[in-house]
């Protein structure tokens, strides 16, 4: 792999410093670079191509078992381990996460609703358990704020809005999509933080009206309400922390294309048996 990464950069740098650093001799470096090139290497190469492909379409959030899958699914049988030592040698990693930071804040003399979930991620069934919350997004124009809806069953973000503004509209907005979008039967377990836009008067009576039960994770406590923090690392990993926006609109469009093209479509998921959302929902026979 030393030659490799020789002729693959002799453009940028010296053969003879290439070989200095990496420690061969120039002779040797030549002799390999007239051989013919093994079957095997041209494989390689190809092996390679697709491998960055995969990196490049999943925005760099798979690592290799993930690739592999891919790689399955569109017909190739290489090796697990062959695509792991391919993309190690190349240096291919997924992009590291960030921790996430609490958004919405808790309003003082409002009972919060039970914990209902109690850390229990899992739903027998599609709309049984939807989970929500608020995050945002910086851009030259300001703060954009998202609010989304998902469905615990098969993690599909079900609901969603933006605004300039942080309020009651917001969390409505992804609510009144989320109902139309899906079938709610009562009973359905509706899941947030404590925040002051989940605990108004209209969103209480919007939940009341179509027979949700309200449930509440404990105060400053994240991890009762992981799913959709783990939504929100997600979408900033592979999409906002490595992008620039200079309105608001960018950043809308950027993010619908994310949730609803990416995410809800495409991305293979660990927990849904290395499926997308909407595959996982067909694959179980709903909607």
């Amino acid at each position: 792999m030393k030659y490799g990464f020789i002729r693959a950069h002799q453009d940028q740098f010296s053969v003879s410093r290439m070989c200095s650093v990496l420690k061969v001799s120039r002779n040797g470096y030549y002799g390999w670079k007239d051989r013919p090139e093994s079957k095997r290497s041209r494989e390689n190469r190809t092996v390679l191509s697709q491998i960055r492909e995969v990196h490049t379409q999943s925005r760099e959030a798979y690592g290799g078992l993930k690739t592999w899958r891919e790689l399955r699914a569109k017909g190739f049988k290489w090796g697990r381990h062959r695509i792991a030592r391919l993309r190690r040698e190349a240096g291919i990693e997924a992009r590291r996460k960030r921790r996430f930071r609490i958004t919405t804040q808790s309003r003082a003399g409002v009972l919060a609703a039970n914990n209902r979930l109690k850390q229990r991620f899992k739903a027998k069934a599609v709309d049984r358990v939807w989970v929500g919350d608020i995050t945002f997004i910086p851009t030259a124009d300001g703060w954009l704020y998202l609010a989304v809806l998902i469905d615990l069953y098969s993690r599909r973000v079900v609901g969603w809005a933006m605004s300039e503004r942080i309020d009651q509209q917001l969390v409505l907005d992804a609510l009144n999509m989320a109902l139309l979008q899906r079938r709610v039967k009562p009973g359905l377990i509706h899941h947030t933080d404590q925040g002051r836009q989940y605990s108004s008067a209209a969103y209480s009576a919007k939940l009341k009206e179509h027979g949700m039960k309200a449930s509440m994770s404990r105060r400053g406590n994240c991890y009762d309400n992981a799913v959709a923090e783990s939504f929100f690392s997600s979408l900033k990993n592979e999409l906002i922390h490595h992008s620039t926006f200079r309105t608001r609109d960018e950043a809308r469009t950027a993010i619908f294309e994310y949730v609803e093209v990416f995410y809800n479509r495409q991305r293979r998921h660990q927990t849904l048996d290395y499926c997308s959302p909407v595959d996982y929902e067909r694959k179980a026979g709903v909607y």
